[in-house]
């Protein structure tokens, strides 16, 4: 029998965490203590490979592989995770020793809040290096402090030594984003500004899910003249806006919203559906039977498309030849959104923002990048945006846009004033543009520019993102909805006292509040 006061697991790695202390009998996300375990296995198992073997770029491609699989939403099949164990033990020479990371040994509060922070920092810089080299980029560098951050997690470590370490990690978390871009940009073509239908067509239809690009036009390549429309979901929008995919004439447009919203739409699109990275939630039984997952992605009983062989593609014949039997996608809205204002589309705008910001028409920039969630609580960031005065510009990327993206709020002078740059990791090009604005406005320090920071963050990969804006100097960051549950009060003072990083407040004193920063 189970004691029920005895905790089976405790995970706090994302936004959502029961009762922003930590999830102990089943992840809020759906994960289960078994699995819960296994990821902790998986990642103690990594830090006593960089403990023992010399960093590769072999052992970092395999370590961000397997810390990507550890992110919230990523993957619940523990098959998957016994595998990855298999491969640890082949490259330990024996059984890992140690079943729990190093972080979460640790007594004292602050040395542990630290590392997790650096733990969980580690997972989105993973993230961004696995999509990177699925389009052939690798950074050597990022590979070895990867293996380095995670030997020094089960090392003795001062709070100041820590401190650095954290921000090294920010720095590397910079240097990933800027990989992966200059990956999407060399593959794809620079995002341009684009219109994207939201309405459903009479074909049947393949809903692709998830961040990874390269899985998208593995599969577009391999449906033309099949018959079948493609549809992107949450994170995938952004792929419209990149030059290589729009002369596919059966990338038909955006269904849905969020992550949050998948088993919604993910029952009323009828077709074949894949998920390509995190973002997956439990399985409705509405599309068990038409749901597959690929890459890092997994869930127990759902098929999964087996990775590259070599220069080969992924092989996607059993999603196409099941959205051949399926109906048409069941319309759930119409219209269109706008979208592709990446750092290269709003810097060749430029001289039209400068105009517009000297002559009083723009007089704040806004940032509300990062994650959306299904707590009522993020209705804050709807109301912002609503509540913002008409002389405001959003500057978003990150799913946190289905919150306003649709909410039709108008232009500035043909600017328009939400400006999507694309998936969560093209936060490196608001602040890409933002460094440019400063040097365009001769300005020594960019947090002297009309510029706000409001955040939402969910998981790990956000965690990469504030570090990278931090490294960058960006200060008075508003974080929500709720501060990070591994954040102990003294690294929370830290981060308030160095870098001015804040809670969310309530819309009318935080708006009010950034329209005079």
């Amino acid at each position: 029998m189970t004691n029920d006061n005895v905790p089976q697991m405790f995970c706090r790695q994302c936004q959502e965490t029961l009762g922003n202390a930590g999830c102990t009998r089943m992840g809020v996300c759906g994960k289960r203590p078994e699995t819960a375990r296994m990821m902790d296995e998986l990642v103690a198992a990594l830090e006593e490979i960089a403990a023992t073997h010399d960093p590769t770029q072999g052992l970092g491609r395999f370590a961000s592989q397997a810390l990507f699989m550890t992110l919230t939403n990523a993957n619940f099949d523990d098959g998957r995770f016994a595998e990855m164990l298999d491969a640890c033990e082949l490259i330990l020479g024996h059984a890992p020793t140690r079943k729990m990371p190093s972080p979460f040994l640790e007594r004292d509060p602050d040395v542990r809040s630290l590392k997790e922070l650096t733990l969980f920092g580690l997972k989105g810089i993973a993230a961004y290096c696995h999509h990177a080299a699925a389009l052939g980029k690798e950074d050597g560098a990022i590979y070895g402090f990867l293996q380095w951050a995670l030997k020094s997690l089960g090392e003795r470590k001062s709070f100041m030594e820590l401190i650095r370490l954290v921000q090294e990690c920010g720095q590397h978390a910079v240097r990933a984003m800027a990989l992966l871009d200059t990956a999407n940009t060399e593959a794809f073509g620079h995002p341009e500004i684009t219109s994207v239908r939201l309405d459903a067509g009479d074909r049947p239809g393949i809903l692709v899910s998830g961040h990874d690009l390269r899985d998208l036009k593995d599969l577009l390549e391999q449906t033309e003249g099949c018959g079948v429309d493609v549809y992107t979901h949450g994170e995938m929008l952004p792929a419209h806006y990149y030059p290589a995919f729009r002369k596919y004439p059966h990338l038909r447009g955006n269904y849905g919203g969020a992550w949050y919203s998948q088993q919604r739409d993910f029952a009323a699109f009828n077709g074949a559906i894949l998920m390509t990275t995190n973002c997956i939630v439990p399985v409705a039984s509405a599309y068990q039977d038409r749901i597959f997952t690929t890459g890092v992605a997994g869930y127990p009983g759902v098929p999964h498309v087996a990775g590259r062989v070599g220069r080969h593609p992924k092989d996607f014949s059993i999603v196409i030849e099941r959205a051949l039997r399926c109906a048409p996608p069941r319309e759930l809205e119409k219209g269109t959104v706008t979208g592709g204002f990446a750092h290269a589309q709003v810097l060749a705008l430029k001289d039209r923002i400068i105009e517009a910001v000297n002559a009083g028409k723009i007089r704040r920039f806004v940032v509300m990048a990062g994650c959306d969630g299904r707590h009522a609580t993020r209705e804050y960031y709807t109301q912002v945006a609503k509540m913002l005065p008409p002389d405001a510009v959003i500057l978003t990327a990150g799913c946190a846009k289905y919150r306003y993206l649709k909410l039709g709020l108008g232009d500035i002078d043909g600017i328009p004033r939400v400006l999507d740059a694309g998936q969560c990791n093209d936060s490196y090009s608001l602040a890409v543009i933002a460094l440019a604005l400063k040097d365009a406005f001769n300005l020594k320090d960019v947090n002297s520019l009309p510029i706000a920071f409001d955040i939402a963050w969910y998981e790990q990969k956000a965690v990469a993102v504030l570090l990278a804006l931090l490294s960058l100097g960006f200060k008075n960051i508003r974080l929500g909805p709720t501060l990070p549950a591994f954040i102990s009060p003294h690294v929370g003072k830290v981060l308030t006292d160095h870098f001015g990083l804040k809670p969310i407040g309530t819309v009318e004193d935080d708006v009010l509040a950034m329209m005079e920063e």
